[in-house]
C-alpha cells in the first residue's frame, strides 16, 4: 500500500535542501507518493533576513553547516541580501507540478540559491531554472504573472497554516501524521512502517 508524504517547503530554507537526501532515500527504499508543498516563510510584506546581520551567520555556524558536514552536503549560506522573496518561484512551480516536474525544478532552486549563490527571486533566474529542468520558456514567463497561480499558492500557504497548523519547515506529514525537524531517512522509514502496519 502506498504511504502518502507531503513535504511543505521553502526555497530559501537551508534544512528543506538538507532533508532532500533523505526523501531520496525513502522513495527508493519504500511504495510512497511524494508531494510537494510550497511554503513561503516571508510573504510580503514580512521582511526578508539579511545575511550581514548577526542572525543568519549565528544559525549557519550552530545548525546549518554542522548537519551539512555530517551528511556530506555542499551547502553556502548565500550572500543575496536580503534574501530573496519566494513568491514568484513558488508560482512557476505550480507550471512544474502541472508538468510532472515538481521534484526536479525544487532541486535546481534549491541548488541555485545555496549552492551556486544566485537570486532566485529575479524574474530571469527563476525562468533560466525552469528551462533548465525542462519547461517551456513562454510558458515559464507566462506563469510569473499568472494570477490563478499566485492565488493558488497563497490558498494552500493559508490552508498549510489554518487547517494543517503548519509554522516552520521543512514539515513532512506521512499519511497526515507530522513528522518534526529534519528526519533522517531510518526516522522516516519507520515512520512509514509503522503506519502501514496501522492501515493493514
Amino acid at each position: 500500500m502506498t504511504t502518502q508524504i507531503d513535504v511543505y517547503l521553502d526555497y530559501v530554507c537551508p534544512f528543506c535542501f538538507l532533508v532532500e537526501d533523505a526523501i531520496e532515500e525513502v522513495k527508493r527504499d519504500r511504495d510512497v507518493e511524494v508531494r510537494i508543498h510550497p511554503f513561503e516563510l516571508r510573504p510580503d510584506p514580512v521582511p526578508t533576513l539579511r545575511p550581514e546581520d548577526e542572525y543568519l551567520p549565528r544559525v549557519w555556524e550552530a545548525s546549518v553547516y554542522p548537519m551539512a558536514k555530517r551528511l556530506g552536503f555542499d551547502i553556502t549560506l548565500p550572500t543575496v541580501s536580503p534574501q530573496p522573496r519566494t513568491e514568484k518561484a513558488f508560482m512557476v512551480f505550480q507550471l512544474a507540478e502541472l508538468k510532472g516536474l515538481a521534484e526536479q525544478y525544487t532541486e535546481a532552486m534549491f541548488k541555485a540559491f545555496f549552492q551556486q549563490d544566485r537570486n532566485i527571486g529575479e524574474d530571469e533566474v527563476i525562468i533560466e531554472i525552469a528551462t533548465s529542468v525542462g519547461l517551456n520558456r513562454a510558458e515559464a514567463e507566462d506563469a510569473l504573472v499568472n494570477e490563478s497561480f499566485r492565488a493558488a499558492h497563497r490558498a494552500e500557504l493559508e490552508h498549510a497554516v489554518k487547517t494543517l497548523g503548519v509554522e516552520a519547515v521543512p514539515s513532512i506529514f506521512v499519511d497526515g501524521e507530522l513528522v518534526r525537524g529534519v528526519p533522517s531517512a531510518t526516522r522516516l522509514k519507520k515512520v512509514i512502517d509503522a503506519s502501514a502496519e496501522k492501515a493493514s
